[in-house]
């Protein structure tokens, strides 16, 4: 008696090479950075508005000494040193801010020419987007 072999109930069974699976991989890598970057963003957004309004609350005081917190200690310093301090944190808030976005620019464009790729092969049996 002989026996016949199965047949796929979908004929249309792509294979996923290796170059395929590292543009698939790629892909995931670069959406969880991206991820990680918008909540760097927030973070960094909002580390921006509250040394603005640090700033803003110092030049309304007219105490010649301020409190300072280093770490997790208060120090009583100059004001105009306080002054200093906080606008180079805000320089440098800044510039990580725009370094931050940048790569996020660079992460999204990168992401759309891997779906490109990768919806050009697999079509609808690859979903890259996110509910």
């Amino acid at each position: 008696m002989m026996q016949q072999g199965k047949s796929s109930s979908s004929g249309s069974e792509m294979q996923v090479t290796w170059e395929d699976q590292q543009n698939i991989n790629t892909f995931s890598r670069l959406n969880n950075r991206f991820h990680e970057l918008e909540d760097d963003i927030k973070l960094a957004k909002e580390k921006c508005d509250n040394l603005e309004d640090a700033g803003n609350e110092l030049i309304l005081s007219d105490e010649e000494m301020v409190r300072f917190q280093i770490g997790e200690v208060f120090a009583h310093m100059p004001r105009e040193e306080v002054e200093t301090k906080i606008e180079e944190m805000k320089e440098a808030t800044f510039k990580s801010l725009e370094n931050l976005q940048h790569e996020k620019e660079s992460i999204v464009s990168q992401m759309a020419e891997l779906k490109k790729v990768l919806y050009a092969k697999f079509k609808d049996s690859i979903n890259l987007e996110e509910d």
